[in-house]
């Protein structure tokens, strides 16, 4: 699925508000994937036991020390998506917001969300995703992700998520398609997730 000229049109503060709004859901045990340099904690419900995955060095460290002043104790893991070294049905939640883009292997970096949730876990995932086929706004995708690719930590802009999650068996419970006002290019298609893996 891809946002289209019909989804809601929002500016980016719109967009940080939803995308709050839907991390303050979570409870629990909760992998934060991708985690960057510690974004989401003001959004995070205070009893949630978080567990950040982080593979670039510098934001890792930067991802520590944000930790420790929200009060997680949990040592960033050093790993890919695609790897997580956790158990299998460890954690209650999963959230990734823009990183999904960034994963080498999507399918694979799913199927391990998937393992390590337990059954029926919830995940939330926001990212930009492809234009309709045909649109300029794809074109344009289509010139500029082997660029983003290589300079901008491997973010695929033409990434269709919605149906990579389908393809893993994840269950929407509140799905939302947006185009986040941006220029020169025009609105930038946005995905946002809330759903389970199944029991």
């Amino acid at each position: 699925m891809t946002a289209d000229s019909a989804s809601p049109l929002v500016g980016d503060d719109e967009l940080e508000e939803l995308e709050r709004e839907f991390v303050s859901r979570l409870r629990g045990r909760v992998l934060e994937i991708g985690a960057g340099e510690g974004v989401n904690f003001g959004a995070l419900h205070p009893d949630v036991l978080w567990i950040g995955l982080e593979p670039d060095a510098a934001r890792r460290r930067e991802l520590a020390t944000r930790a420790k002043e929200w009060g997680h104790s949990a040592v960033p893991l050093d790993a890919r998506c695609e790897s997580i070294p956790l158990p299998d049905d460890s954690v209650d939640a999963v959230v990734g917001t823009f990183v999904l883009c960034s994963v080498g292997d999507p399918a694979v970096a799913l199927a391990e969300v998937r393992r390590v949730l337990v059954p029926g876990g919830r995940v939330i995932f926001i990212d930009h995703v492809a234009a309709p086929s045909g649109t300029l706004k794809r074109a344009v995708q289509r010139v500029a992700t082997p660029f983003s690719a290589r300079f901008c930590h491997g973010c695929h802009w033409d990434r269709d998520t919605a149906t990579l999650l389908a393809a893993a068996g994840f269950e929407a419970d509140d799905r939302r398609q947006l185009r986040v006002r941006s220029a020169p290019f025009g609105p930038v298609p946005t995905h946002l997730f809330d759903g389970h893996a199944p029991d």
